[in-house]
């Protein structure tokens, strides 16, 4: 397709346009899976359709979204196949990393209007001051997901330079991002796991690529160039609200599956529909009431901290920790809803041939994301109790 068709993509809704690829993702999620990487045809309707562009700054061609546009959009995606929002949730989340690159750097990603930003924040790379004043990085990233269909992808990595190795104030090292083109790395196939397979999340390696001093950015101690509300978001906080946001479009879809199931199912010897039982009833009620719940607090605390962001206000600590929790807590009972209606479901649930034994997989997946994994919770009631904590990965 050419990049004409992916202008005029970004002129409808995302969330319509989210919608409209829905289908084709439903379709697809199978083959996704026994390939372990996202069909080429849901990538390209998702380039054309702006979508990875959403958190991209305008001022480059992107959509600089709200966040709650961000949850709608992969929450529909999600709700197809965990995979395809999976997919577009760390594309469209590391597109805000542009925001910190001066723009004569983020041109050199996004004057192609097709370009899908990828990669690992986690700074298990190295990048070493040379002569030139360019920066020598080398290193190996797992969890790479969407690696296939990037065009540019992300390191994270220590820096070192004639001081030694680059630090925070308060002395710890300060992780930066190094952005690579396509052409730069070497993916090595790892992603053989439980769920989420059609994400493609391969091993991601660099050596000594030469990256412009430019192309290093640091989320924790820098500043973004962009100036709009969407940026004044922390970062993290938004990959965050973007994990939460695939798990209530599985959890969404693992209920559809489920009432469509209960409708018909008459369990071996009984004489009633599935449906009919009290106890079903019950699972799928506190199944409706966690998902709900979880969403209604991601979407109050994510539009509060928008609004504080609109007003020109401080996103402060308080804001960042609530963020979080929020989109801990709407995994977590995304989770629990899962568990409920794929243990309600019986035998049934265990087979390929019910997306139910899909969901359960992909939904505990997403649980294992350092963004949202039960320790978030611990760093968040540290930080409620008011005890001495670091706050950086907020």
């Amino acid at each position: 397709t050419s990049s004409t068709a992916a202008t005029a993509g970004l002129s409808l809704d995302p969330v319509i346009a989210a919608g409209r690829i829905a289908p084709l993702a439903a379709s697809l999620a199978d083959r996704a899976e026994r390939e372990r990487r996202l069909c080429s045809e849901v990538a390209e309707a998702m380039v054309d359709a702006g979508l990875f562009s959403l958190c991209v700054p305008r001022a480059l061609g992107g959509l600089e979204c709200e966040p709650a546009t961000l949850i709608r959009v992969v929450e529909e995606l999600a709700r197809a196949d965990g995979a395809a929002g999976w997919c577009l949730m760390i594309g469209a989340t590391s597109g805000a990393a542009s925001a910190y690159l001066s723009e004569a750097a983020a041109r050199r990603i996004h004057s192609d209007p097709r370009a899908v930003v990828g990669g690992v924040f986690a700074p298990r790379g190295r990048a070493v001051a040379a002569s030139d004043g360019t920066y020598l990085v080398s290193g190996r990233w797992a969890f790479a997901s969407g690696v296939h269909h990037c065009t540019w992808l992300v390191g994270g990595c220590l820096v070192e330079d004639a001081a030694g190795t680059r630090l925070r104030p308060e002395g710890v090292p300060d992780p930066h991002l190094a952005f690579f083109p396509i052409t730069e790395v070497t993916v090595h196939d790892t992603w053989s796991v439980a769920g989420l397979r059609g994400t493609g999340s391969h091993d991601m390696e660099v050596r000594e690529s030469r990256v412009l001093a430019d192309m290093l950015v640091t989320l924790v101690t820098g500043r973004p160039v962009q100036s709009g509300p969407l940026y004044a978001f922390p970062v993290f906080g938004l990959l965050a609200t973007g994990v939460a946001a695939v798990a209530l479009g599985i959890a969404r879809a693992a209920s559809d599956d489920f009432v469509a199931l209960a409708a018909d199912k008459v369990p071996g010897g009984s004489t009633r529909r599935l449906a009919e039982r009290g106890t079903v009833q019950a699972d799928v009620a506190r199944a409706e009431a966690a998902v709900r719940s979880g969403r209604a607090l991601l979407m109050e605390t994510v539009d509060e901290a928008y609004a504080a962001a609109q007003a020109g206000g401080e996103m402060t600590l308080q804001r960042r920790t609530s963020l979080r929790l929020a989109a801990t807590n709407a995994t977590t009972a995304s989770a629990h809803a899962v568990d409920l209606v794929y243990t309600a479901a019986g035998g049934s649930s265990i087979y390929e041939s019910s997306t139910l034994q899909r969901r359960f997989r992909d939904i505990h997946v997403a649980t294992q994301h350092i963004m949202v994994s039960p320790s978030m919770y611990e760093l968040t009631g540290r930080l409620l109790l008011g005890l001495p904590t670091d706050p950086a990965t907020l």
